[in-house]
């Protein structure tokens, strides 16, 4: 037996059920309250646009409730930890198992064999619905939850500087036969820098001499005169290529096209640092899942008579937040450039691993 990582299958198989059963119920229950915490801030906004009813609430907890079970899974598996391993030691069950010469490890292996799986289905959920949930939900809001841009391609909100004029649009749109600007404003500059001409237009096409803005309007703010031509060229080297480059959202890319969106920012001699450090995330993130029994191992050992079984509860839950704490500080830094990316969504994973195995093992071993 104690050559043997797991235990019995019988004793496999129940503690990975019963605590599985507990992640999935954690997971409901904070998905749950801070669905309608966040409907409650944010619906007012939502309906405040004409037009929109009780489905635009719908739709914006389909996309949010993506991003919320990504973001507490982990938090799930760490408080679905203690709740199993201090329900265990009440029970004298672990007493149990230790008695019948299982170690400390043997007795956490169906929890990390559990939470490995997790990681897995977290990264695959990620990766094919989160990702589509956070680009859609990003290109509505910046929309201030008006009309989402048509088809996968879409994008939000556009701002980018043409020399010393300025192009802004409400979305783009990769789709069809050229690619589009809805909502376009472009503003001509002075060499003062004050606005000489403001034109709009719901629709612009891209083609080979720049954007041609449809049925414009032209205000020339010199004059106070106001024109209606029926196309206007504007914004000559403002490329499709440059606006899909300024509007990447690393969490609304599968890890397989962000390693693509990298390579094209090198190309382009820009920064790849953020992207870099959310590449990485991508697979440090959901991960982070296996080190949640081993933080929380502290809660499952020593006697529940002797008083200290909460405090041991919140040791281990002092560890796993410490974890997320330090985990979203490095990311931030590896953002801005503080850390190289690798080190950024690796080291807190790594640090907090040795930290686990070394309370468990001077502690239980």
């Amino acid at each position: 037996m104690p050559l043997d990582f797991f235990p019995s299958r019988t004793l496999t198989l129940y503690l990975a059920k019963m605590f599985a059963l507990r992640i999935l119920a954690v997971l409901v229950m904070l998905v749950l309250v801070l669905m309608m915490l966040d409907l409650l801030s944010t619906s007012g906004e939502i309906l405040a646009v004409p037009g929109n009813s009780e489905a635009e609430l719908w739709l914006y907890s389909s996309l949010r409730v993506p991003l919320l079970i990504q973001r507490f899974l982990p938090y799930s598996v760490l408080l679905a930890t203690i709740i199993t391993l201090v329900t265990l030691n009440q029970n004298s069950e672990v007493i149990a198992m230790k008695a019948a010469g299982l170690s400390a490890h043997q007795v956490l292996a169906p929890l990390l064999f559990t939470a490995l799986l997790v990681a897995g289905t977290s990264f695959a959920f990620n990766e094919r619905v989160v990702t589509r949930a956070a680009g859609e939900l990003s290109a509505w809001e910046d929309t201030d939850f008006g009309a989402l841009p048509d088809g996968p391609t879409g994008r939000g909100a556009i701002y980018l500087v043409d020399g010393s004029n300025i192009l802004s649009a409400r979305s783009y749109e990769r789709g069809g036969q050229a690619p589009q600007l809805r909502d376009v404003t472009y503003y001509r500059m002075s060499p003062s820098g004050e606005i000489t001409q403001q034109i709009d237009a719901p629709v612009a096409i891209h083609g080979d001499e720049g954007w041609a803005m449809q049925m414009p309007r032209v205000l020339t703010i010199g004059t106070a005169s106001v024109a209606e031509p029926g196309q206007v060229m504007v914004a000559p080297d403002i490329t499709p290529s440059q606006i899909e480059l300024t509007n990447i959202d690393p969490t609304a890319q599968p890890f397989w096209q962000l390693d693509d969106s990298i390579q094209a920012y090198r190309a382009a001699g820009r920064d790849t640092g953020e992207l870099e450090a959310n590449y990485w995330h991508k697979i440090s993130g959901p991960l982070s899942a296996v080190l949640m029994p081993l933080l929380g191992a502290v809660a499952g050992f020593g006697l529940a008579r002797s008083g200290q079984l909460f405090m041991r509860a919140v040791i281990g839950m002092a560890l796993g937040f410490a974890y997320f704490v330090l985990d979203n500080a490095a990311l931030a830094m590896g953002n801005f450039g503080g850390y190289p990316p690798f080190l950024a969504a690796w080291a807190p994973f790594f640090l907090f691993l040795l930290i686990g195995e070394t309370v468990l093992v001077r502690t239980e071993e």
